[in-house]
C-alpha cells in the first residue's frame, strides 16, 4: 500500500505518523507523480508544530512537506506538458512526504534535467526558487557589495553564487564552522555575534551597497548601521514590524521558469548545491529534528525507496 505522512495533532517530529492510504488516480487535468525523494524546508516544521499553518492552509489531519521530485505515473485528460515516465520536481504544499501524489501542470511542477540527481532536484523547489527571487529582487551588477546572510544555508548558499554571477563581491555571515564552504562559494565570510558589524566594515571598507537576509532581525539591524538603504535590503525571515521596512520578495515571486533555470545550473555544475543527509521514509521524524537543530549546511532529503 502507498505511503503518506500525516499528523493529527500540531506538535514536533513526534506527531508525525505514517500510514497507508489508496493510490491516487488522475482525474481530469490531473497528474499522479511517485515521488522519489522529499526535500525538507523549516517551514515544514513551524507548520505541523501550529505557527505558520493558517498561514500554509494547514488543518490536522493533514500530510507534511512541499518539495519533491519523482516520476510522472499517470496523467489524466488534458494534460499536455507532461508525459508518463517523465522525470519532474516541484511543490506540492502539505502533501509532499508520500509515495505518490497529485498534481496539475499549472502548478509547481518543471521537467528535471538530465543531469540533476532525484536528491539534489528535491532538495530545490523552494530555496531555489527563492534565491532566485531575492537576488533578482535587487538587481545587482559588479559595482554592488551585498551582504547575504545565512550564507551557508539552502537559501543563502544559492544566494551567494547567483549574486557573484551579476559580478557583485558577496560578503556572507556563517558559523564559523562554515566559513570554508562560504569562501569556497566565492564569498568573503564573517562570523556572527558580537562584533558583527565592526567585522563586517572590516570584509568590506569600501562599503555595501544591498543586502540579503536569511537570517532575522539582526542582520537587517546590522544592514541598516552598515549604512544600506533600506529599499536595497530584502528579507525572508522577517516579517511585521520585525522587517524594518524591508522588502520581502520570496519564492512565491518566482516561476516555474525560474526553477527551471536554477535546477539547469546545478545539473551543469554552474551551482553547488550540497546534500547534508539522506533518510528513509520511514524516518522522516528524525529528519526534522535534525533539521531544527539547526546549522544545516545544504539540504536534507527524504527517499521513499
Amino acid at each position: 500500500m502507498p505511503r503518506f505522512l500525516q499528523y493529527t495533532e500540531f506538535g514536533g517530529p513526534e506527531v508525525l505518523q505514517l500510514i497507508s492510504v489508496d493510490k491516487p488516480i488522475a482525474g481530469p487535468g490531473e497528474i499522479v507523480v511517485r515521488v522519489l525523494a522529499v526535500g525538507l524546508n523549516p517551514v515544514d516544521y513551524k507548520i505541523f508544530r501550529g505557527p505558520a499553518a493558517e498561514i500554509y492552509g494547514a488543518k490536522p489531519p493533514t500530510g507534511v512537506a512541499n518539495d519533491y521530485a519523482g516520476v510522472v505515473e499517470q496523467i489524466g485528460q488534458g494534460v499536455t506538458r507532461f508525459a508518463v515516465g517523465d522525470e519532474v520536481l516541484g511543490g506540492a504544499r502539505n502533501y509532499a512526504m508520500a509515495d505518490f501524489l497529485v498534481t496539475t501542470e499549472d502548478a509547481s511542477i518543471v521537467h528535471k534535467p538530465a543531469g540533476l540527481s532525484f536528491e539534489q532536484a528535491a532538495g530545490l523547489p523552494v530555496v531555489g526558487r527563492t534565491a532566485w527571487a531575492t537576488v533578482e529582487s535587487l538587481s545587482l551588477t559588479d559595482a554592488d557589495t551585498v551582504l547575504v546572510s545565512a550564507a551557508a544555508g539552502g537559501v543563502g548558499g544559492l544566494a551567494v553564487q547567483l549574486a557573484k554571477r551579476t559580478g557583485a563581491t558577496v560578503v556572507g555571515t556563517a558559523s564559523e564552522g562554515n566559513h570554508d564552504y562560504v569562501r569556497s562559494l566565492g564569498a568573503i565570510p564573517v562570523a556572527y555575534g558580537d562584533g558583527l558589524v565592526e567585522r563586517l566594515r572590516e570584509a568590506a571598507p569600501q562599503g555595501y551597497t544591498a543586502a540579503l537576509d536569511n537570517h532575522g532581525p539582526d542582520s537587517i539591524d546590522a544592514a541598516l548601521e552598515l549604512g544600506i538603504p533600506i529599499e536595497r535590503i530584502n528579507t525572508i525571515a522577517a516579517y511585521g514590524p520585525a522587517a524594518r521596512g524591508a522588502a520581502h520578495v520570496g519564492g512565491a515571486q518566482a516561476s516555474n521558469e525560474d526553477l527551471g533555470r536554477v535546477a539547469e545550473l546545478v545539473a551543469s555544475g554552474d551551482l553547488d548545491f550540497p546534500i547534508s543527509g539522506i533518510y528513509p521514509l520511514e524516518r522522516a521524524a528524525e529528519a526534522y529534528e535534525e533539521l531544527e537543530r539547526g546549522h544545516v549546511r545544504g539540504k536534507l532529503i527524504v527517499v521513499t525507496d
